[in-house]
């Protein structure tokens, strides 16, 4: 067996570490919320603008680029990130060119927006998604930081709540009870990615003085808490199943509940311990796209049955 020289085994720490980085898996986030708007729209109208959803999926994957690229750059004039070996600005060292790549996100991301608003003539779309913009400014940016505040999840939440109403909107011209149910299960979905990330830099988070909702209940509070925020979007969907506001296809989401059952096991099981929950995100990650491509088949079957 011929083991791996030195120099391999530093390119290959250097890969995984471009590669959490990056984040590929988080840009599920972004696309799942414009497919569930525009399917929930599709099997309400009849209409699906194939530009129109391109155009708002590249948009999203541009607008959640500059979030995280924002994000390493003003995480790194706190210093909360001196130990987050992935951090971008720590791996080029070079915080203005990130600072200018997520500024070119930005402005790829509401052009493509603004190019709808032009198609249609309605600046709803636009102001929807400025607002989320703004929100997500306001969490990580100077001089609001408010997630050092720990309102980084209610912000997280309208931000994507809002994200599916956009999408909806952009499709139907208008909105519905549906729209904003579910919305309010994707957002929350979306939130616990969020709200998982904090467990593993505790430490970190109150060097910096980041008070984030682990660093203000503990990690045990916050793997207590977990379970009613999962348990939050199927109450949503129960409810909205019970009142007729969700098709009845829609109860396929419920086969996304082991996905969170073993996110709520996991934290609780190593919640107190860093090297072990580090990945609890990822396992969110895991259900908030599991709960989407759900809704999203739900959607589909619903549309197709009604055109038989």
């Amino acid at each position: 067996m011929t083991l791996p020289t030195v120099d391999q085994q530093i390119d290959s720490t250097r890969k995984a570490l471009w590669l959490a980085a990056i984040k590929p898996p988080m840009y599920s986030v972004a696309i799942i919320p414009i497919l569930v708007g525009s399917l929930l729209a599709y099997g309400e109208t009849g209409v699906l603008n194939g530009r129109i959803l391109a155009i708002f999926l590249l948009s999203a994957v541009l607008l959640l680029m500059w979030e995280n690229l924002s994000n390493d750059v003003y995480d790194a004039d706190t210093g909360i990130d001196k130990n987050k070996h992935h951090s971008l600005v720590n791996l080029t060292q070079n915080q203005s060119l990130i600072f200018w790549l997520g500024n070119l996100s930005l402005g790829l991301g509401v052009a493509g927006v603004l190019s709808i608003t032009l198609i249609q003539q309605d600046f709803t779309v636009l102001g929807l998604i400025l607002i989320c913009c703004a929100l997500g400014y306001i969490y990580q940016g100077p001089p609001f930081r408010l997630g050092y505040q720990g309102l980084g999840e209610p912000l997280c939440f309208l931000s994507f709540t809002l994200g599916v109403a956009a999408a909806y909107y952009a499709q139907a011209q208008t909105f519905s009870l549906g729209c904003w149910g579910l919305g309010a299960m994707v957002g929350m979905a979306t939130t616990l990615v969020l709200f998982c990330s904090h467990f593993h830099q505790v430490k970190d988070d109150v060097a910096a003085g980041k008070c984030s909702p682990i660093v203000r209940i503990g990690t045990l509070g916050g793997a207590k808490l977990l379970p009613y925020l999962c348990g939050s979007i199927f109450v949503i969907l129960l409810g909205g199943l019970a009142t007729g506001i969700f098709s009845p296809s829609l109860a396929l989401v419920l086969a996304s509940a082991p996905f969170a059952v073993q996110l709520c096991r996991h934290v609780m099981r190593y919640h107190d311990q860093p090297q072990l929950v580090q990945n609890a995100k990822f396992v969110a990650i895991r259900f908030q796209f599991c709960c989407g491509i759900l809704i999203c088949l739900a959607l589909l079957l619903s549309a197709g049955l009604q055109s038989i």
